[in-house]
């Protein structure tokens, strides 16, 4: 499983670091790959991709994604408050859910990590992967 959502990553990076088309010059459409709001500055260093959300029981939704650190330097332990949206979503809008994390990234990584989230939503009423957006604050290393 770990193998599998590790390659799905490797493939949104590979497709993340092409260039954009003309089109979204033209428009000036983002990448739907959030950059840390984060004062932090370690934090431009961090990507979280590849967001895969079931319910291993009523309540609890299971969140799989995996933390990228594109840098050469040993991060160690992170914290994160991380906010998942849609990509639709205002910024007055309520996030889907919220969650904290702690993983331990190594240079140039990518580190799968799984959390479980109360929630009174069910993965059929979240919107598709390609629709989540994640924002996160960097609260370890200061």
């Amino acid at each position: 499983m770990k193998s599998v959502l590790l390659m799905v990553a490797a493939l949104v990076l590979g497709a993340c670091s092409s260039a954009p088309t003309e089109g979204a010059k033209k428009t000036g459409e983002t990448s739907q790959t959030r950059i840390a709001g984060s004062s932090n500055p370690f934090a431009k260093h961090l990507e979280l991709v590849g967001f895969r959300v079931t319910e291993r029981t009523l309540g609890k939704l299971t969140i799989q994604f995996g933390v990228v650190n594109h840098s050469d330097a040993d991060l160690g332990d992170i914290s994160l408050n991380v906010t998942l949206n849609t990509t639709a979503s205002k910024a007055s809008d309520p996030p889907l859910v919220t969650f904290k994390i702690k993983v331990n990234v190594g240079p140039q990584e990518l580190k799968a990590v799984s959390v479980e989230v109360p929630s009174k939503l069910r993965p059929y009423e979240l919107p598709d992967w390609q629709f989540l957006k994640a924002d996160f604050q960097l609260d370890e290393p200061k």
